[in-house]
């Protein structure tokens, strides 16, 4: 066991994660919280009767959770929900509304008529991302690496069959495998909806393809995703771990090549022996840290996601052309994503996700209402600074989802809550309101991402969405473990 003590900045997933297994282990941990309460991005709101996820709704990878658990021997806190249909896509001018299955053979009717002989494509097509999957799992994503000298000698051990990946895109991956333009929109979905587009996303990433589809498929909780907070939150006061809520850093202190205390917004100094920042691990070295590196206009430089504009909806009445999960695009998917990162205005018609929990979870409306979650990517505060416009664009949002599922909604609204990027960057310190943090560019992985371990303070590391192995819940959950072997290697166990 051990008596070393360790402040978490931040209570994001990653941070209560990371939380679990070093209490579990003994050391006496504190997380300082600058909200009224735990999980970061994975939140809630509350109002009006209604209950909303705050941000993600779905996520993959689902043993990832089994497997923290597991680890300090707790049963898993809350009840999964496995997805199927995936998710359904409304393109605009299509009389056709697809549903995505695991099932192939249920996939391969849903594109009768568009795209010939699916099924044999579709198998051909994920048996290579199942092979680049299982081939990069524990070389690349679940591995720390103490230099890019390492990463790379990791990344030459990668089967060479995967190179021609690296140069080429997903949808230039797509197009080798696919005829249909719809096949191909839908299938690059999990790249767009991810912060980035399948036009600048390398094709190593056609992986997340064969998660969704064919590995794990995708899941959600039982009464909300908040509920993966709710039920962390009492074994880690089990375990002895406190939480200081309403506790921003303002501050840090630096002596003998270690962080020794951060300083909160009313001038409490908080000591320890290790700290583990679940901010952004880029944004915290430039602002905290002042390194060059870091530096805004360095970080301006970097390729980040894609920011969020979300609104949620109380409606009253059930809406029949809806499913739990939605994607609804235009007629245009290369022009808009060529434009989406550089327009300096909101997108006309604009692409967005639709999640309606209640469909599932009844608890999040009162009787005979839904509750609607809506996501549109738009560019972060380094494009369109400015969101007075936050209005018309949400009008335009409801107004044509109102047309695409034949529900008059804006005369059916109980509650209304818009959060633009400027309020994500506010809330969570989403470094000029990128919603999922640093992109995955090949620039911008393993070792060439912002390490989980600080190059000069010895006691000092990160976990979360900007730091290896990356973002998305599962990943961080991942990174939680990553974290904790480099505490557990270079700090003694007393």
């Amino acid at each position: 066991m051990t008596n070393k003590k360790v402040t978490i900045v931040g209570a994001g997933l990653g941070s209560l994660a990371t939380a679990l297994r070093l209490s579990h282990q003994g050391y006496a941990v504190t997380i300082l919280e600058k909200e009224e309460n735990a999980g970061g991005r994975l939140n809630i709101l509350k109002k009006d009767g209604f209950t909303f996820d705050v941000g993600p709704s779905f996520f993959s990878m689902s043993y990832e959770f089994h497997e923290l658990f597991n680890s300090i021997n707790e049963p898993i806190p809350f009840e999964l929900n496995e997805l199927n249909p995936l998710y359904t896509v409304n393109i605009a001018g299509s009389n056709r509304v697809f549903q995505i299955y695991k099932d192939l053979d249920k996939l391969a009717k849903e594109f009768e008529g568009i795209e010939d002989d699916f099924e044999r494509k579709v198998r051909n097509y994920l048996k290579g991302a199942k092979e680049i999957f299982h081939d990069t799992e524990y070389r690349v994503v679940k591995k720390n690496f103490d230099s890019i000298i390492g990463f790379i000698r990791s990344m030459a051990t990668v089967p060479l069959k995967h190179l021609p990946k690296l140069f080429r895109t997903f949808w230039q991956e797509l197009e080798r495998h696919f005829d249909s333009e719809e096949v191909k929109i839908i299938f690059s979905l999990v790249a767009f909806f991810l912060g980035a587009t399948p036009f600048n996303t390398p094709s190593v990433y056609n992986l997340l393809n064969y998660t969704e589809l064919q590995h794990d498929g995708y899941w959600n909780v039982k009464g909300g995703m908040y509920k993966i907070v709710e039920g962390i939150l009492p074994i880690l006061a089990k375990k002895g771990v406190v939480i200081q809520y309403n506790t921003e850093i303002v501050k840090v202190v630096v002596s003998k090549k270690q962080l020794t205390a951060v300083v909160d917004q009313d001038g409490t100094v908080y000591e320890s022996d290790i700290f583990v920042i679940n901010a952004d691990a880029a944004w915290f070295r430039g602002k905290f840290l002042n390194r060059k590196k870091f530096t805004e206009e360095k970080l301006d430089a970097m390729e980040w996601t894609l920011a969020p504009f979300t609104i949620y909806l109380g409606v009253k009445g059930t809406i029949p052309g809806i499913h739990h999960h939605n994607y609804f695009l235009g007629d245009n998917f290369r022009d808009y994503a060529d434009t989406i990162f550089r327009s300096s205005v909101a997108p006309k018609k604009p692409y967005y996700y639709v999640n309606v929990a209640s469909k599932s979870n009844p608890d999040c409306a009162p009787e005979n209402c839904e509750n609607l979650f809506i996501l549109c990517p738009v560019p972060d505060l380094r494009v369109k600074p400015n969101w007075d416009d936050a209005e018309t664009l949400a009008t335009e949002i409801i107004a044509d989802l109102s047309e695409r599922v034949g529900y008059d909604i804006t005369n059916n609204l109980m509650t209304k809550t818009v959060y633009t990027p400027v309020d994500w960057q506010k809330m969570f310190n989403l470094y000029k309101g990128s919603g999922l943090g640093l992109a995955h560019g090949l620039n911008q992985i393993g070792a060439f991402r912002p390490s989980n371990k600080d190059e000069e303070l010895s006691n000092l590391y990160y976990v979360g969405a900007s730091t290896v192995p990356g973002t998305g819940l599962p990943i961080v959950v991942i990174g939680s473990k990553l974290v904790t072997e480099r505490i557990n290697h270079e700090h003694s166990i007393i």
